[in-house]
């Protein structure tokens, strides 16, 4: 009962909408009606500027975060651990606050891999900021990161149920990440390299 009662508050806490609260008290507007219309942290850095967009980034990173804490705590073992991870991170990506759409899911998936394998995680973070910095896109970033976390809780040793759970927030990361998919293989998708030296013109 216990496993199932912090399944429930993960699943809670991921649904918070995070973007769509931030960005209406910094722009006065829907998120949902700018830009790409994703209420994600680069969304929201994209209507209402980079502090905001942090902002949303580090309390989806909380959102998965101190669910899997509260279990740790609670002393829940590795499978229920690994279920109130997804919990949160669908919770994210299909929030009953907003009729079960939702975010990409990247932040609050990096919170409880932060939580479950640091060492793997942070390998991921680090590809993340490395593949933004080279090209400048934060879909490709997330797609790598994403991919590459499967692998990584794979070599680090971490339990099996961890492994599992790091290859369905791929499949689901990616699946919601499919347009941005299209537009990188057709060279429209938009970075922040473009932005900027859009921007500068």
């Amino acid at each position: 009962m216990g496993a199932l009662v912090v399944i429930c508050v993960a699943f809670l806490a991921g649904s918070f909408p995070t973007g769509i609260v931030l960005g209406r008290l910094a722009t006065g507007r829907d998120i949902r009606t700018v830009g790409s219309g994703n209420f994600g942290a680069a969304n929201v850095a994209r209507a209402a500027g980079l502090k905001v967009g942090v902002a949303v980034a580090l309390l989806d990173v909380l959102k998965g975060l101190l669910p899997v804490l509260l279990g740790a705590r609670l002393g829940l073992g590795h499978s229920a651990l690994a279920l109130t991870a997804l919990a949160a991170v669908l919770g994210h990506d299909f929030s009953i606050f907003v009729g079960f759409r939702g975010g990409k899911g990247v932040a609050t998936s990096f919170g409880v891999a932060l939580m479950l394998a640091p060492p793997a995680s942070l390998v991921a973070g680090a590809a993340w900021l490395a593949v933004l910095g080279v090209w400048g896109y934060t879909s490709l970033a997330s797609l790598l990161a994403l991919a590459l976390l499967p692998l990584l809780m794979g070599v680090t040793g971490q339990p099996p149920a961890y492994v599992v759970l790091a290859s369905i927030l791929f499949v689901l990361g990616w699946g919601k990440h499919w347009e941005n998919i299209i537009r990188l293989a057709y060279g429209r998708e938009s970075g922040f390299k473009s932005r900027r030296a859009a921007n500068g013109r």
